[in-house]
């Protein structure tokens, strides 16, 4: 039997990059999963690939920034799956500039999509596990969370906050059967980092002992980890997932 047989997960930002390794993961594992992501294009192209008759997969167009979006959709899943039984809040968004440079717009964007996005999905689909008895919940944070970054007051702001919430979510939910964890990727090659100049992507490698980038897969397999049972008696924790990353 796959690890996730009669599981219903969704994953939000599911259609690209890491959601997409991710959707592409928990789908080949047997589990039914509901894409999130605001681009119908991708979103929909990524549908049709894996749909089969064996397996369930549905996309949904969800602003995560937006909670009246995110409480319909919710409702959708269950409608069209029965239940959720895990939640990756992996969406999120960058509007880099230095402090001085960085405007309202660029700061509240990131904060509504990567902070408060989180809080919705995590908030409405929370409760639908409490019903249960049972979730898992894995938030997607990033090293820059734990250690800061040049340019990037408003994603770290964003990155360290998921840390803290996932800590208060693990007291909060897990003494309900959920498992609240969050993941910390370090530097991965996404389309986005793959076209950055190259002396850029061989500083990242060198700062990384392993000598290379992560791949979407990496994290995806992180994801995968902290849904399973294997996982059970982690929560609260953030795994890094950089390749042992030198700050």
């Amino acid at each position: 039997m796959k690890r996730f047989e009669n599981k219903v997960a969704i994953i939000t930002g599911g259609a690209q990059g890491i959601g997409k390794a991710t959707t592409i993961k928990f789908f080949n594992e047997g589990a039914s999963v509901a894409i999130w992501d605001i681009d119908e294009v991708k979103g929909n192209e990524l549908c049709n690939e894996l749909k089969s008759e064996t397996n369930k997969v549905e996309f949904f167009k969800v602003n995560v920034a937006n909670y009246e979006d995110v409480s319909q959709n919710v409702e959708k899943v269950i409608s069209s799956f029965g239940k959720i039984d895990i939640l990756i809040n992996n969406a999120g968004i960058t509007r880099d500039a230095t402090l001085r440079k960085m405007t309202p717009q660029q700061w509240q964007q990131v904060m509504d999509v990567n902070l408060t996005g989180v809080f919705n999905c995590t908030q409405l689909v929370s409760s639908k596990m409490l019903e249960k008895g049972y979730g898992k919940i894995i938030n997607a944070s990033s090293v820059v969370g734990l250690y800061g970054n040049f340019g990037q007051t408003n994603y770290v702001a964003t990155k360290a906050g998921v840390i803290g919430m996932t800590k208060v979510w693990a007291r909060e939910l897990g003494g309900k059967g959920i498992n609240v964890n969050a993941i910390a990727p370090g530097f991965i090659a996404t389309e986005m980092v793959k076209a950055m100049p190259e002396n850029v992507i061989k500083m990242m490698e060198e700062k990384t002992p392993l000598k290379r980038l992560g791949t979407p897969e990496d994290i995806a397999n992180a994801y995968i980890f902290l849904a399973s049972e294997e996982a059970s008696f982690i929560n609260g924790a953030t795994l890094s997932v950089d390749g042992g990353i030198i700050t």
